[in-house]
């Protein structure tokens, strides 16, 4: 790609074991700049990159510094995007502006998938995906994700769609789009607090080997695009679904009442849900994201295995 390397800038480490075919995974930088509150953010960004580590993979945290994308933060780098309120959010849309004025971003779902693609890595371990909001037939706001599922092949481990959207509605997209929801040891697709959301996932994934069986399949044929890898959050620290989705209706009705939308919303229902539930929201977010770097590992080695 003509210039590339003007834009994009991988880590050595990260840039050797893509080379060598070996376990990589993608982490995305949000979570650091606007999911979480200092200090916790920077101590679970690094926390999490230990398990990628442990379970036997290299782990490629993405962000924007200084106009260039980086795949695989130093922990400096990573302590100062979880520090500076200079850091944009960034989404498809927002790469050309945020790159060409040299700008700081942290990347989003969608964002990661961009640079986890450009560099070649094909598993990708967030929290949960953005949707389709509640409301959205009215406001029509959903989620730049959904569309970068559509396009960009990339595996997403996630403990299902953020609580805070509309989950029948995301399902109903992600189906036009033809991205496959798959259920890791569920057959219910997981509502991110929640282990259950009353929704099915398409099919149901028993082990690394099985995922990436189907991952290979998928883009051996060419069908290109992204795949929903769901896992429930460990049971000992979900918040039961009827439980947190009346704090997410009060979050709502204030975020409608002070007129937030857009991508300032879902940091203020995160932020918010977190402070009516007296910081649990934050520890089911922390949880999740562990479970879901250890299931991602495991599929990376897997998949890794395959080519």
């Amino acid at each position: 790609m003509k210039n590339l390397e003007k834009y994009l800038e991988i880590k050595d480490e990260v840039k050797e074991a893509i080379e060598a075919g070996k376990a990589v995974v993608a982490l995305e930088s949000t979570i650091i700049a606007h999911g979480m509150p200092y200090p916790k953010n920077i101590e679970t960004a690094l926390e999490i990159e230990d398990i990628i580590r442990d379970n036997g993979a290299v782990p490629a945290t993405i962000g924007i510094i200084d106009g260039q994308i980086k795949v695989g933060l130093t922990k400096e780098e990573i302590e100062f995007l979880g520090k500076s309120d200079e850091v944009v959010k960034v989404s498809r849309r927002d790469f050309p502006v945020v790159l060409a004025e040299k700008r700081h971003g942290a990347t989003t779902v969608a964002g990661t998938m961009i640079a986890a693609d450009l560099a070649g890595i094909k598993i990708f371990v967030t929290g949960g995906v953005g949707g389709v909001h509640r409301g959205a037939e009215k406001t029509f706001d959903v989620s730049a994700d959904l569309e970068e599922l559509k396009k960009t092949s990339v595996a997403v481990i996630a403990a299902g769609a953020k609580s805070i959207l509309d989950l029948g509605l995301t399902l109903e997209k992600l189906e036009t789009f033809g991205v496959p929801v798959l259920g890791y040891q569920t057959a219910e697709l997981p509502a991110f607090y929640s282990r259950h959301s009353g929704y099915n996932c398409d099919y149901r994934l028993e082990n690394p080997e099985h995922t990436a069986d189907i991952l290979k399949a998928k883009w051996d044929l060419g069908l290109e695009g992204g795949v929903l890898i769901a896992n429930p959050v460990p049971e000992s620290d979900e918040i039961e679904y009827s439980v947190i989705n009346e704090k997410i209706e009060q979050a709502l009705a204030e975020a409608k009442e002070n007129e937030i939308k857009g991508k300032e919303l879902t940091p203020f229902l995160l932020d918010r849900i977190k402070e009516i539930t007296g910081g649990k929201s934050l520890e089911t977010n922390i949880s999740l994201v562990r479970n879901n770097a250890v299931v991602g590992a495991q599929i990376a080695r897997a998949f890794a295995n395959k080519i």
